[in-house]
């Protein structure tokens, strides 16, 4: 699990870290928040391969890789993912979604080919594969 704060800080935490709890419980921390971190933005479950984008009030956008990230215990306060700027806090983090935009399992179509059936990859018709999206 990928936890950020506003401040631009966050840890990645191994979900077994994090334990079961029947209807009613009172929740579990996550991760430390003091005035040096801010308040909790988003926490997202990510694998060691994947990447994210970190999103700032500001307009600026960072993409990393979670592996670059420093796994820590459930009760610290992480550490620096983005440098903000004065008056800037970190808006958004999301886990980048990866297309194959090489026709190959790309969820389009039976044979990944964009839904037209033929087994070609649009090579010899012209058309261009779509290019990757981020969610």
């Amino acid at each position: 699990m990928l936890t950020a704060t506003e401040k631009g800080f966050g840890k990645r935490t191994p979900i077994a870290d994090y334990p079961r709890h029947g209807r009613g419980g009172q929740g579990v921390i996550a991760i430390q928040t003091s005035e040096r971190n801010g308040s909790v933005i988003g926490a997202v479950l990510v694998e060691e391969q994947d990447e994210v984008m970190l999103i700032s009030t500001g307009g600026v956008l960072i993409r990393t890789a979670v592996s670059q990230i420093r796994v820590m215990g459930r009760s610290t306060q992480g550490v620096t993912l983005i440098s903000l700027a004065e008056g800037e806090k970190l808006a958004g983090l999301e886990r980048i979604e990866e297309r194959d935009v090489n026709g190959n399992g790309n969820g389009h179509g039976e044979n990944g080919d964009g839904g037209n059936g033929n087994g070609s990859d649009g090579a010899e018709s012209g058309i261009e594969p779509p290019s990757p999206t981020v969610h």
